[in-house]
C-alpha cells in the first residue's frame, strides 16, 4: 500500500484538505463516558454511535481490543494483581491467592489479573480501583475505597510517598537549579537565538539516540521529519511504557515534567509543528496529574498559545490517556489508537515522519530523549558526550528491580558497567549471588554473571548477547528457575500480542503451551521441544510486523543457550 492510498483510507477529506486535525479521537470519547459512568452502556455507545456516524459495530470492535474499557458495571472495589517478571520474582503468586481466598464470595470486591502497572518498585504491586499500591496493601485500601464509596465519593488521591527516587543532590540532566527560570533553551530558540538548524545539528553531533528501545539517532529524526513535506506536523511523545521492569519514564514524568514538555516544545518548533500530545498509559493517573499541572503553568508563562513570547508561533499541547495495551508503546500502533482505529502496527513504510499522525509528518520520541534534549542544547553537544564512559556518551536513566535492595530509577554515565549499576541499587538482595540479568527489559534476553563487567551501551549490550532496550534492569538471584522466568516473560507478551499477524498471535501462544507443559512436568525440555521452540524463535523473529512479536522468544531462547555460555 502506498503513502497516497494509505492516506485516502484513513484520512477524513474534508478536514484534512482543510489542513486541520480532524476532532477530538474516538478513544476520547469512549475515556469520557468510562470515567463519567465507570464503565461503557450500551444506550451510551449508541448515542455515541450516532453522533460519531460511526457504525456500532465498529465502536464495539475497538472497546473489545482496549483492555481499560468495560462493558459490565464494576464492583464497588475492583482489586488488579499483576503477575508479571517483577513482581513474580517478588512473590506475586503466593500473595495474590491469599488476597483471592480473602475476598472470595464478596460481591462488593472484584478481584482480577491486570498487566503490568509500571510499579515494579514496589513489587508485587497491585491496584485498588485503579491506585497502585504493594500488593500487601490492598486490605487497607479496600477498607477505605469501601468507606469513601458510602461517604459517596471514591478520589484516594495520589500516591506522593511512591514518587521520589531522587539521588543525593539533583539529576544531572536537569540544567536548572532551585530558583532558576526554567525553559531558558525553549526560550533562546524562540528568540533567534538559535535556530532550528542549531538545534538539530547539536543533536547530531551530541550522538543522543532514543532512550525509548529503538534507538534511532535524535538528531537525524527530527532533520527527516523537518524535511518532510507538508504545511501542517505534530509531535508525539510517548509516554506509553508498559514492559514489565520498565518505570524509568514515569519517573522523569513525575519529577521532570518541565525537561520532558521543553523538549517537546523545541521538538515542535524545529520541524514546524503547532500541536503536540503526552501519549500516557492510563495506569500513571498521578504523573499525568503533574503532567496537567505543568501544560497550565506553560501557559501562566506564555509558552502556549497563538503567539508564544511574542514570536509569531503557535503552540498547543494536550494529553492523550491511554485505554490500554502493551502494543501500543509501538509507533504506529499508538497512532491507530490516537485516529480512533484498533491500535494494531501499520506495515513500513511509510514512517511516521513522512506520513504519521492523519497522513501528516510526526515526529515521534520517549519521554527520556525528549527531557534530555533541553541541557544538550544548553550545554552542548561536546559537554554531553562527555559524561559517558569510556567509548560511550552522555547519560542513561535505567530502572533498576527485581532482586535488587533498593529498586529504583538511576540515572548513570553511558557505559556504566552491569556490575556498577547493581552496586549502585544496593547489590542483590539479601546479599545473594547474582544468578542472570535482564538489561534492557523484558524483551531483552538474559545475560549471566560473566558479564558484570560490560559496559550498558547499545553497541556492548549487542555484542554480550542481550540488548540496552528501554533501560529497565530486572535482577534474578542465583537459584531462580531461569527458565520459569522466561516463560512468565512470554506470557505477558503471549497476552499483549495484537493478534494481527499469525506468527506473533500464534507463534507465541504455542511456545508458551510447551514450555508450561515442560514446567509442570519437572521443567526439563527435551531435545525435540528445544528444536521446535528456537524453530518458533525464528519464524516470530523473520516475519512478526513489529518488535513484540520478533523479540517474544528471545529471553526463552537466551536460557537455553546458557550453558554454552558458562
Amino acid at each position: 500500500m502506498t503513502a497516497e492510498t494509505h492516506q485516502r483510507r484513513w484520512v477524513p477529506g474534508v478536514e484534512a484538505r482543510a489542513g486541520k486535525f480532524p476532532g477530538p479521537s474516538l478513544i476520547g470519547d469512549l475515556m469520557a463516558i468510562q470515567r463519567q459512568h465507570g464503565w461503557l452502556p450500551r444506550e451510551e455507545l449508541e448515542a455515541l454511535s450516532r453522533h460519531r456516524r460511526r457504525p456500532l459495530y465498529e465502536i464495539e470492535g475497538l472497546v473489545s481490543f482496549y483492555p481499560h474499557f468495560r462493558t459490565e458495571p464494576p464492583a464497588t472495589v475492583t482489586v488488579g494483581l499483576c503477575h508479571d517478571l517483577t513482581c513474580w520474582l517478588g512473590g506475586s503468586d503466593a500473595r495474590s491467592a491469599a488476597v483471592r481466598d480473602a475476598y472470595a464470595g464478596d460481591d462488593d470486591v472484584e478481584v482480577t489479573e491486570i498487566s503490568c502497572p509500571g510499579r515494579c518498585d514496589i513489587a508485587p504491586a497491585a491496584t485498588v480501583n485503579d491506585r497502585p499500591c504493594r500488593t500487601s496493601e490492598v486490605p487497607e485500601l479496600v477498607s477505605v475505597s469501601t468507606k469513601a464509596t458510602t461517604n459517596g465519593g471514591t478520589d484516594l488521591g495520589t500516591v506522593s510517598s511512591l514518587m521520589s527516587y531522587r539521588p543525593d543532590g539533583d539529576w544531572p540532566n536537569d540544567p536548572y537549579r532551585d530558583g532558576e527560570q526554567r525553559y531558558a533553551s525553549l526560550r533562546a530558540l524562540l528568540a533567534g537565538e538559535v535556530t532550528a538548524e542549531d538545534v538539530i545539528a547539536t543533536l547530531q553531533r551530541s550522538g543522543l539516540r532514543g532512550m525509548g528501545g529503538a534507538g534511532f539517532p535524535t538528531g537525524k529524526k527530527w532533520e527527516l521529519t523537518r524535511a518532510a513535506e507538508g504545511p501542517i506536523k505534530y509531535v508525539i511523545c510517548n509516554a506509553d511504557e508498559s514492559e514489565p521492569g520498565t518505570f524509568k519514564d514515569r519517573q522523569l514524568l513525575a519529577e521532570q515534567p518541565h525537561l520532558v514538555l521543553e523538549g517537546m516544545l523545541m521538538g515542535m518548533v524545529a520541524i514546524g509543528a503547532e500541536q503536540g500530545w503526552v501519549f500516557i498509559r492510563h495506569e500513571y493517573g498521578p504523573e499525568e496529574a503533574v503532567l496537567e499541572a505543568e501544560i497550565a503553568n506553560l501557559h501562566q508563562l506564555g509558552l502556549l498559545g497563538d503567539d508564544v513570547l511574542g514570536s509569531g508561533k503557535r503552540l498547543s499541547l494536550e494529553i492523550f490517556t491511554s485505554p490500554g495495551g502493551y502494543i501500543l508503546g509501538e509507533e504506529t500502533a499508538l497512532i491507530e489508537c490516537m485516529e480512533g482505529h484498533r491500535g494494531e502496527p501499520r506495515n513500513k513504510p511509510p514512517f511516521p515522519g513522512n506520513f504519521g499522525l492523519w497522513g501528516r509528518p510526526t515526529l515521534m520520541n520517549s519521554v527520556e530523549t525528549f527531557a534530555h534534549v533541553p541541557i544538550i542544547v544548553a550545554r552542548g553537544d561536546a559537554w554531553w558526550q562527555e559524561q559517558g564512559r569510556g567509548e560511550s556518551t552522555g547519560l542513561k536513566f535505567f530502572a533498576v528491580s527485581g532482586h535488587i535492595a533498593r529498586p529504583g530509577v538511576y540515572c548513570v554515565p553511558m557505559g556504566t558497567t552491569v556490575g556498577e549499576l547493581i552496586d549502585l541499587a544496593g547489590g542483590v538482595a539479601g546479599g545473594a549471588e547474582l544468578g542472570a540479568v535482564q538489561p534492557g527489559g523484558a524483551s531483552s534476553n538474559f545475560i549471566g554473571p560473566e558479564h558484570l563487567d560490560t559496559p550498558l551501551d547499545f553497541g556492548t549490550l549487542a555484542d554480550a548477547g542481550s540488548m540496552l532496550g528501554s533501560g529497565a534492569m530486572v535482577v534474578l538471584k542465583q537459584g531462580t528457575n531461569t527458565l520459569a522466568a522466561a516463560t512468565n516473560v512470554l506470557r505477558f507478551f503471549r497476552n499483549e500480542s495484537c493478534g494481527k499477524c499469525v506468527p506473533c498471535r500464534a507463534g507465541s501462544t504455542k511456545a508458551h503451551d510447551l514450555l508450561a507443559d515442560a514446567l509442570s512436568n519437572g521443567g526439563e525440555l527435551d531435545e525435540s521441544r528445544q528444536d521446535r521452540l528456537r524453530e518458533l524463535e525464528v519464524v516470530m523473529r523473520k516475519s512478526s510486523i513489529c518488535g513484540l512479536g520478533q523479540v517474544a522468544l528471545g529471553p526463552v531462547i537466551s536460557v537455553l543457550d546458557q550453558p554454552a555460555r558458562d
